[in-house]
């Protein structure tokens, strides 16, 4: 077992209880992956963190790893966030100008009943002009 000069409780480093936890995982995967000693290991178990270099260095080797890996998803994350971005703005680019195109043909349609309706009114009034000369011409046509 390691004496108490070469190992810490990782209790003591600090940390919160859910960093101590991770702690705990992350130094039994540097054990694992051949990166410590068996008293590396035994340290570990009994919840201490072994301060001989070779441990240390495995362990920050880990992490270092860890980070990239880490790094590398944020990397990827932030690539997907701004293809979404692109095609969520682009989608948008597109719905607004279907609605501009729709808003246009509505407004030409409005044009074309509002051009129906003045030709509409200008044939009622030439039917009703129409239909006063039908009743003189009918009116005439009585009296003689």
């Amino acid at each position: 077992m390691a004496s108490p000069a070469q190992s810490v409780p990782d209790t003591s480093l600090g940390l919160s209880r859910d960093e101590i936890i991770l702690l705990r995982q992350h130094q039994q995967v540097a054990l694992a992956q051949g990166g410590g000693s068996s008293r590396a290991s035994a340290a570990s178990s009994q919840g201490r963190l072994l301060l001989d270099p070779s441990s240390l260095q495995a362990l920050g080797y880990h992490f270092d790893r860890l980070m990239q890996a880490i790094q590398q998803r944020v990397q990827m994350l932030s690539q997907q966030t701004q293809i979404s971005t692109q095609a969520q703005s682009s989608s948008a680019r597109n719905a607004m100008a279907a609605a501009d195109a729709e808003i246009a043909r509505f407004h030409e349609i409005l044009r074309q009943i509002d051009e129906l309706e003045r030709e509409f009114d200008k044939v009622r009034h030439i039917r009703d002009i129409v239909k006063g000369f039908k009743a003189r011409v009918e009116g005439l046509e009585r009296r003689v």
